[in-house]
Parts: C-alpha cells; structure tokens; sequence
C-alpha cells in the first residue's frame, strides 16, 4: 500500500513490525498489573497460552494501523487534471 500512495515501504515496514510488538507488550502488561494487584486471577506468566494473548492484541493494532493510514493516504491524494486540453473553452463547460 505504500508504494501505491509514494510512501516509504521500508519505513512503515519497519513501523509495522514495532507496533506489533510494542502493543502485545502494554496489553500483557496491563493485564499482567490487573492480575497481581486488582483481580489475583493467578496466570502461570512462564506459560505460552499467555504469551498467545498478545498475537490477536498485535493483528488487530496492525488492522487499525492499516486502515487509519489507508484513509489519511487516501484524503491527501492530489489528483492532477490535464489543464493544457482545457485551453480555450469557456469555462462554463
């Protein structure tokens, strides 16, 4: 999609891959602080059905990412108009 609307691919490549993992960190954080402090559910942290939490918490920021600059990308396209047939025509056509 970057390529598309003449952005740096390598960049929001890069950005993607941080954001998934910055945000599967402070949703396992949060939960992690809810359950030692407020709620004491008593997840076993050194389990890997924990640490599969944070895969659907990254594919959906990833989903949100995508779609918020899909629709700024899309509302600053500039759509260039051949002007030079325009010549001469009134302009009322």
């Amino acid at each position: 999609m970057a390529e598309e609307y003449n952005q740096s691919k390598w960049l929001y490549a890069i950005l993607s891959i941080v954001i998934y993992y910055v945000s599967g960190a402070v949703v396992l954080a949060i939960v992690a602080i809810l359950d030692m402090r407020i709620f004491g559910w008593g997840f076993d942290w050194n389990s890997f059905g924990i640490n599969l939490l944070s895969l659907p918490v990254g594919l959906l920021t990833l989903w949100g990412f995508y779609t918020l600059l899909e629709n700024r990308w899309k509302k600053s396209v500039v759509v260039v108009k051949d002007e030079i047939g325009d010549i001469g025509k009134n302009i009322e056509e």
